[in-house]
């Protein structure tokens, strides 16, 4: 009688193409995957898979199986969810987060992740969100934390959070608490996310007008060097002032007041769909609630320095 270890693999075989995915998928090898998918088809008396040089795709026969094997897959994991004991969900889930999420609310999920799923493994990797995006669809990460979900018709998302924009300098930079035009802000260099981007676009885009002097856009992978710019006074930073309370509230910061307007980031929660999603879909039910508890669900405007409140925040790189 077929096992579920045999429908399994059958499962993965056509959701990756190749047995060779499987293999990697389930931690075997080759020869395992190719053992259980024939002892699967000899049980069942038909061919499943139908195998060439390039891909492995299913028969007629097989693709009625495979609606199948996604109920019998997702059923158990449902009744292993419910009935069975948070600390026997084990294994490692690969999470790439945007470095946003890093510098608020990352820390609070994995203390929830380690309190719910005691047995639980995080693999965390740090990444601008055109790479979390392929590496998603790639099938190198189970769960990413990224800007805006991607489009592609396989991919399950929920909103997380949204993050108002700020113009962020320091004080030693004399600009005041008047408003600022765009002329005065383009007369010092600009701090913000890297290239290829979205708010690199659109922040290019508002200082490339041919009134103003060529644009001086200094773009970093990593906020903890944009902040440590704009502390040091180097240039004008254009990034989320949640990852920057406690310095807009000791003063070392200061929010300017300009016209100029970011549209607010908008991280989401987004996975793979497949029949066995259920660990996924609780950490990510964990990071919308934690996201939610720190405010992060309302778009509002930026908080003046006075009116937020101190906030130490690690700028520690994770990994």
């Amino acid at each position: 009688m077929a096992d579920f270890k045999a429908i399994e693999t059958f499962l993965w075989v056509v959701t990756l193409g190749s047995f060779r995915g499987a293999a990697q998928r389930l931690n075997t090898t080759q020869p395992a995957i190719s053992q259980r998918i024939a002892q699967l088809e000899q049980e069942l008396g038909v061919k499943l898979l139908q195998r060439d040089h390039r891909a492995v795709s299913p028969t007629p026969s097989g693709r009625q199986m495979l609606t199948y094997a996604e109920k019998l897959i997702r059923l158990r994991a449902e009744m292993l969810a419910v009935v069975g004991d948070p600390c026997s969900m084990r294994g490692v889930l690969r999470l790439g987060v945007a470095e946003t999420i890093v510098h608020t609310w990352l820390s609070q999920l994995i203390k929830s992740v380690n309190n719910a799923y005691p047995n639980l493994s995080l693999e965390i990797e740090v990444d601008i969100t055109p790479n979390l995006r392929a590496r998603l669809l790639a099938q190198e990460i189970d769960l990413a934390f990224l800007l805006g979900p991607p489009t592609a018709p396989n991919v399950r998302s929920r909103v997380l959070s949204h993050y108002p924009i700020g113009f962020l300098a320091s004080p030693t930079l004399g600009l005041g608490t008047g408003k600022l035009s765009v002329e005065d802000l383009a007369r010092f260099p600009i701090i913000t996310f890297p290239r290829k981007t979205q708010p690199y676009e659109v922040v290019r885009s508002l200082f490339n007008r041919p009134e103003l002097p060529p644009i001086r856009l200094h773009a970093s992978a990593s906020l903890a060097t944009v902040i440590h710019m704009a502390l040091e006074g180097l240039g004008i930073a254009v990034i989320p002032n949640a990852i920057v309370e406690s310095e807009l509230a000791s003063g070392r910061l200061q929010s300017l007041c300009t016209d100029l307007h970011v549209p607010p980031l908008t991280f989401s929660a987004s996975w793979l769909a497949s029949a066995d999603t259920i660990a996924i879909e609780r950490i990510a039910d964990l990071a919308s609630e934690i996201s939610q508890a720190g405010g992060f669900m309302e778009e509002h405007p930026a908080p003046s320095a006075a009116a937020t409140h101190s906030k130490q925040i690690s700028r520690e790189p994770i990994g």
